[in-house]
């Protein structure tokens, strides 16, 4: 880096002294005439060793490496030109015009064209065809632009003199720095896999001076026919191109060979505005001065806007485009393309507040069996099912009828203006099309679905007509192949649906929740607990879980359930870290369903709730189930939240279901709990599964949770496989919050085993 700098230093200096030395001898002619000329001729040693430096950066990728060798073999020849002109004006007593011989036409031509084609080389990103189009337009411009200044500096003189010499000899610099410009300002628009986007616009810096500089040789001919633009332009334009190289170096110092540089989009870019005031600067100038070519300035000003607007049209375009393709990107499910959850709550709630009295149907549609597809032939087969359903919806019913994508295997239809009677033959061709097996991958997949229709009117809330849409899906569950039953009230009280009375249970307090500790393996003490929801009905006495988990999921009643279950434990997990500081638990488990978690907005209540409270994130545990970690979509989307926050994430019952090892790794997890039938299996001469399990967490760096732990013999075989958690009856049962805060007080061990006082502390 010390070289580096010392290099950029010198050349610095050198393009300083230039310009003063310049000025000087505009003023008065001081010294030799050589000395004018030295800074160019050391200016190109230095520009050669500074980018050979830059080529030779082990850490640069061969694609950029190959471009700065390209840099140098063309600053040898542009050296070679500038050194030449240097002769030649040395070697006339009056010198006149833009004294370019043909050793330096010949050097700098073939340098300018080994630049171009270490440009064209790069490789670049993919760009659409709107972006290139523009690109394509933002360089023509800057081209034009170009073009403008030198005919009125440069070519016009020429064909004003009649000297064919010069005539010839401007048109060629021209073309050569035109398409240099180009070659340019097309890769200075764009976006870059290997240069690093400062260097290049520094080059680009370089080379614009580079081109317009020589323009400017009339003014400084009339006032010393000895001084040329190039003796102050050519060490600027080493300084910027020996800069463009430093900052290549350091833009990749820190990053292992063959890396790419990140790539910086810019939303537009300013070079085409410049050159149009560039170009407008110019035709004030001329019209001022009543320049003879006030005309050519004034076509090439319109132009140069006519360029800049349609660029601006094509951007505004393509911006909505973009636009349109986010708002159905947010708005329509990625697989099947269908509305999504969001723009079906968005028209049946349209459809249920339009004026007027008129019926409103809502049917809901669920694959049987669809996990089973996943499991045995794979997500990818499973995928094209949903579609192949999908398209077959849509061709079901009505314009003004909407079929959306609810996630997983549900599929909704609004059916807008749709009595009972129109609803029944909507589902009748839903139920004729679902009838024939779609082929996927080369599977013949029978289709069986249960389609429950709820009849509504507008003025009926969206979730009730949704709810009750539920119910008479899960009834039609119960008859045999794909069939269809409308909503009843009776269905929502007969039987072991507790659905009425769920939602009154939620808002009067009629849940509680037990805390069940986990512990340590080898002293008993408490690390955390598990948060688990009961009810305390009126009649049927305490329900599990078991009892009315499914009728909240069936119902719709699991989110605001979910909801209080979490605001719950959050609370009471604070009071302990209140009452008892460092020994209250470490992690409170919480049970997470699959409806909570395809949520939209799910993460960023949990982190209310975590603000709220004030706990920090990573004393959180989240327990999910494999299905809901295979679910693709918002149900992955919020896990990435989730850990992001810093709340873990717990795999349940691990071992039952489909568990994989691409699971484990591509799955956002920090935890698995084995399943109690593993833990309580029979010992014999075969190897556990619950060994296996500890070692693939420790190789995945995952923490291991024993479940259903229930002997000191089941305990002790766990601790010796290496696990270092566990809970069970062994330790506790499930517990009120104020016997497990006595125990937290008590700081006793759970393990039973440990004093001869102690007993297992039961609910």
């Amino acid at each position: 880096m010390g070289t580096t700098d010392r290099l950029l230093r010198a050349s610095g200096v050198g393009a300083l002294a230039a310009v003063l030395w310049f000025l000087v001898n505009l003023v008065h002619p001081v010294g030799p005439r050589a000395l004018l000329w030295l800074p160019t001729v050391a200016g190109a040693v230095i520009l050669v060793i500074g980018l050979h430096r830059t080529a030779r950066t082990e850490t640069l990728p061969e694609p950029t490496r190959r471009f700065w060798r390209h840099l140098t073999v063309a600053a040898v020849f542009i050296g070679i030109g500038v050194a030449s002109q240097a002769v030649d004006v040395l070697a006339e007593e009056e010198p006149r015009g833009l004294q370019t011989g043909p050793v330096m036409l010949l050097t700098c031509a073939i340098g300018v064209l080994i630049i171009m084609f270490a440009l064209f080389r790069l490789p670049l990103e993919r760009q659409s065809h709107g972006e290139m189009f523009r690109i394509v337009l933002d360089a023509g411009t800057l081209m034009l632009a170009a073009a403008v200044f030198f005919w009125h500096f440069s070519t016009r003189t020429a064909l004003s003199e009649g000297d064919h010499k010069a005539i010839y000899l401007s048109l060629f610099v021209t073309i050569i720095a035109l398409l240099a410009v180009f070659a340019v300002s097309k890769f200075v628009l764009s976006s870059h896999a290997h240069i690093d986007n400062g260097a290049l616009r520094l080059l680009a810096v370089a080379m614009f001076v580079g081109a317009v500089a020589p323009m400017f040789r009339g003014p400084f001919e009339s006032v010393d026919p000895h001084l040329f633009p190039d003796m102050w332009s050519t060490p600027i334009v080493y300084y910027f191109a020996i800069l463009a190289a430093a900052r290549q170096r350091a833009a990749h110092g820190g990053k292992r060979r063959g890396a790419p540089v990140a790539p910086r989009r810019r939303s537009f870019s300013l070079l085409p505005y410049v050159a149009v005031a560039a170009v407008d600067g110019l035709l004030v100038y001329v019209t001022w001065t009543d320049g003879e070519d006030e005309a050519v300035v004034v076509g090439s000003a319109v132009l140069l806007t006519a360029l800049v607007v349609l660029r601006q049209l094509t951007a505004f375009r393509d911006n909505s485009r973009l636009l349109a393709r986010l708002d159905h990107s947010a708005t329509h499910d990625a697989l099947t393309e269908l509305p999504n959850r969001i723009l079906f709550h968005s028209r049946l709630q349209r459809a249920l507040t339009a004026p007027g009295d008129r019926p409103v149907a809502v049917a809901l549609i669920d694959l049987d069996d669809f996990k089973e597809v996943n499991d045995t032939l794979g997500h990818e087969v499973g995928d094209l099912l949903l579609v192949g359903v999908a398209k077959r919806l849509e061709g079901c019913v009505r314009a003004e009828d909407t079929v959306a994508r609810l996630g997983g295997d549900e599929f909704v239809v609004v059916l807008d203006d749709a009595d009972p009677a129109a609803a029944d033959l909507a589902a009748d061709r839903m139920m004729r099309a679902l009838q024939q097996p779609v082929y996927a991958d080369g599977h013949e997949l029978p289709i069986r679905a249960s389609i429950g229709i709820a009849d509504g009117r507008t003025g009926d809330q969206p979730s009730v007509l949704l709810r009750h849409a539920d119910i008479a899906m899960y009834a039609a569950k119960n008859l045999p192949g794909t069939a269809c039953l409308h909503y009843e009230p009776s269905m929502s009280v007969t039987g072991n649906d507790l659905g009425a009375e769920l939602r009154y249970a939620i808002d009067n307090n009629q849940l509680f929740l037990l805390y069940q500790p986990i512990v340590s393996l080898d002293d008993g003490h408490i690390m955390g607990a598990e948060a688990l929801v009961r009810w305390a009905h009126p009649v049927r006495g305490t329900l599990a879980p078991d009892a009315f988990i499914p009728v909240a999921e069936r119902t719709g009643l699991i989110i605001p359930l979910g909801h209080w279950v979490m605001r719950t434990s959050f609370a009471q997990l604070a009071e302990w870290n209140v009452v008892h500081g460092d020994a209250a638990p470490q992690v409170l488990n919480v049970n997470v369903s699959a409806r909570d978690l395809r949520e939209p907005g799910f993460a960023e209540h949990v982190g209310e709730l975590l603000a709220e409270f004030d706990l920090q994130p990573e004393r959180v545990v989240l327990e999910i189930t494999e299905t809901m970690a295979l679910e693709p979509g918002p149900s992955v989307i919020n896990l990435l939240r989730l850990r992001a926050m810093g709340v873990r994430v717990s795999l349940d019952d691990f071992g039952t279901g489909h568990s994989t090892l691409t699971l484990l790794h591509d799955c956002p997890i920090d935890e698995i709990k084995l399943d109690r039938s593993f833990t309580q299996s029979e010992v014999d001469d075969r190897p556990p599964v619950s060994a296996a399990v500890i070692h693939l967490a420790q190789a995945l760096g995952l923490h291991a949770v024993a479940e259903g732990v229930e002997t000191a013999d089941q305990a002790e075989q766990l601790l010796s496989l290496g696990y270092i958690a566990a809970q069970g009856y062994h330790f506790a049962r499930p517990m009120p919050p104020a016997r497990l805060s006595e125990l937290l007080a008590a700081k006793k061990s759970l393990m039973p085993s440990a004093t001869p006082t102690e007993t297992v502390p039961t609910a």
